[in-house]
């Protein structure tokens, strides 16, 4: 197993790796709307949190030799599923290989977010 870390998503907030390489396959932990540069939140809609747990995701899949094409399967949580279709436009500019997902609604995540998402992806490393 290989553990990712890069500065340009936001660090753990626990006891976890950003993602883990194992057989050719790359697992991220969910990511939320931090902004690594500043580690805070400076996301308030669904639309702006979407974007920034996108752009996390993308540099955790590049350090670990993936990329949004190369995604087999996602998970996706929403504080609310009235944010359903915005979540759903962004999400589909990025994940346009179409992998499998699941996408349900939850209480509450971490600090607060309107949206979570982690990625199973195919790696080079």
């Amino acid at each position: 197993m290989i553990k990712i870390q890069t500065e340009k998503a936001p660090a753990a907030v626990g006891p976890y790796s950003q993602a883990i390489v194992s057989n050719g396959m790359v697992y991220t932990s969910g990511q939320i709307a931090i902004d690594p540069a500043t580690n805070t939140i400076k996301a308030k809609t669904i639309e702006e949190q979407t974007e920034q747990v996108m752009k996390n995701l993308g540099h955790v899949l590049m350090t670990a030799g993936s990329s949004f094409e190369k995604a087999v399967k996602t998970t996706c949580f929403l504080a609310d599923m009235n944010d359903f279709a915005a979540f759903n436009e962004i999400y589909g500019k990025y994940f346009t290989s179409l992998p499998a997902r699941s996408c349900v609604a939850v209480k509450t995540l971490p600090k607060n977010v309107l949206v979570e998402v982690e990625v199973i992806a195919e790696s080079s490393i």
